[in-house]
């Protein structure tokens, strides 16, 4: 039976209590359980990059992880991953910060990585690599005659080819992205928006929709949205509350709810959120006294500029709101910049009238599908969700909003306070389906499946096919 090899950017250390993984971490744990294999990674500490690599193995699986020295993870991961390629596929293109010496860093990076990973490799293991940290590791891989099955999952959105093809290194990025076998992606409009961004680089052959051949390389595209454990999310949410919690509930009484989590990004549209709740206030003033929004953000980055600049934008906004509609024993908005336990807020999400997720662009935002998770389906809060998030292709029962719009949210915000039982439990049964279905299980053994079922390259084979496709340059 083949191994699975996996490489994200950072490894998560073998835990028995998987609830305290997020959920990248459970689905690759998932695969490597099944499989039985390796996961490789930065181990998070700066560090001698030449020192032996730390090896971990519990059961059927082996956690190998490194250092990185300053330099290199500066440039490639705060330089290059954060301050280009983020913003970038976020859609920020205002926010790009291109320095030639991190684009050199960031190919160094992965590089080296391929150097460490090499030895480790056995013929007939199967590798899957994750997120934007690592889109030209496949390519270093083939450099080093490493022609196992390699698949690429982009957990973040893929911007439409205006954006992509700004960024300086775009074709580079774009040829290596085609050494991978298969290239998964969050949503459609991802998938779709790569192959443009490719097709005005190079000419794309395609057979079917999803078998391709650009630069001589032949690999497929397919769409794998990414999924949570609703199960354990609905255990979590269930029982009683904790003794603050229930204090806090009795004390609020008739007050409803609007909750919120996000981490601390300007990708999250956090101040248009605070805008939109303004715009709720003055334009449904029935609320007043009877409502509280609740928003939690913790710090992300919080050496970076624009993410210095966004808590002090939402802490200002969030004084002004309070201070311009709050009352004598109501505070209409409650801002908390510190981060919560992962169960503790499973239990806030099921005693919230209204989940609130709208950021303005979003891989996928699991956030969503676990407040859907947490509800108690005879009596479920209401999921407001911005359109530009991937989930909202699934989870299409939500109240659909655009984030841009705070008129738009508003609305959506004061439908939800009022909407009927009926109407509630109808909606939420929808989504919660389709949670279960396309949970995390799902999501990773089919883009397993499908790796497997691809025909392993060979060097011999790649020029035959590369000779087929482009016969002038034999």
């Amino acid at each position: 039976m083949s191994r699975l090899v996996v490489v994200s950017n950072r490894i998560a250390p073998p835990d028995d209590k998987k609830s305290s993984a997020g959920g990248l971490a459970v689905g690759i744990l998932g695969a490597l359980k099944a499989a039985g294999g390796l996961w490789f990674g930065w181990s998070g500490e700066i560090g001698n990059e030449d020192a032996p690599l730390k090896k971990v193995t519990k059961d059927n699986i082996t956690w190998a992880s490194f250092n990185l020295s300053e330099e290199n993870h500066e440039q490639y991961y705060n330089q290059f991953s954060n301050a280009v390629l983020w913003p970038a596929f976020h859609y920020r293109l205002d926010l790009v910060n291109y320095q030639r010496d991190a684009w050199d860093g960031y190919q160094r990076v992965n590089a080296l990585l391929a150097d460490k990973l090499q030895p480790l490799i056995e013929d007939d293991d199967v590798l899957w690599i994750h997120d934007y940290h690592l889109l030209p590791f496949a390519s270093e891989l083939r450099k080093r005659g490493i022609n196992n099955r390699i698949g690429f999952f982009l957990h973040i959105p893929f911007p439409t080819p205006e954006i992509f093809n700004a960024l300086p290194p775009h074709s580079e990025l774009l040829e290596a992205l085609c050494d991978y076998d298969l290239l998964g992606f969050q949503t459609e409009n991802d998938r779709v928006a790569f192959l443009e961004s490719l097709a005005m680089q190079t000419r794309v052959f395609t057979r079917g929709s999803k078998n391709h051949t650009a630069w001589g390389k032949d690999f497929q595209t397919e769409v794998y949205p990414i999924g949570i454990e609703p199960n354990e999310i609905a255990e979590q949410a269930a029982g009683p509350l904790p003794p603050k919690l229930a204090q806090l509930k009795n004390e609020l009484g008739s007050v409803k709810n609007i909750f919120s989590v996000e981490r601390l990004d300007y990708s999250k549209g956090l101040p248009e959120r605070f805008l939109a709740f303004e715009a709720l206030l003055e334009n449904y003033p029935e609320h007043h006294g009877s409502i509280r929004y609740t928003q939690i953000a913790p710090t992300s980055r919080g050496d970076v500029q624009a993410y210095q600049d966004i808590r002090h934008q939402l802490e200002t906004e969030a004084g002004r709101i309070n201070g311009k509609y709050g009352q004598l024993g109501w505070t209409p908005l409650y801002y908390l910049n510190q981060h919560f336990d992962r169960k503790l807020l499973m239990k806030v999400f099921r005693h919230s009238d209204v989940g609130l997720v709208t950021p303005l662009r979003d891989g996928m935002n699991l956030v969503a599908k676990e407040y859907v998770a947490a509800q108690d389906p005879a009596n479920p809060g209401v999921l407001v969700l911005s359109q530009f998030a991937g989930a909202a292709n699934e989870l299409t029962a939500a109240l659909l909003v655009n984030p841009y719009d705070r008129d738009d949210v508003a609305n959506a915000l004061h439908r939800a306070l009022t909407m009927p039982l009926a109407e509630r439990i109808a909606r939420h049964s929808e989504m919660l389906e389709i949670v279960r279905t396309n949970d995390i299980d799902h999501w990773q053994r089919t883009f397993i499946n499908d790796l497997k079922g691809v025909t392993p390259r060979s060097a011999e084979s790649h020029l035959q096919r590369t000779v087929a496709t482009f016969p002038k340059l034999a």
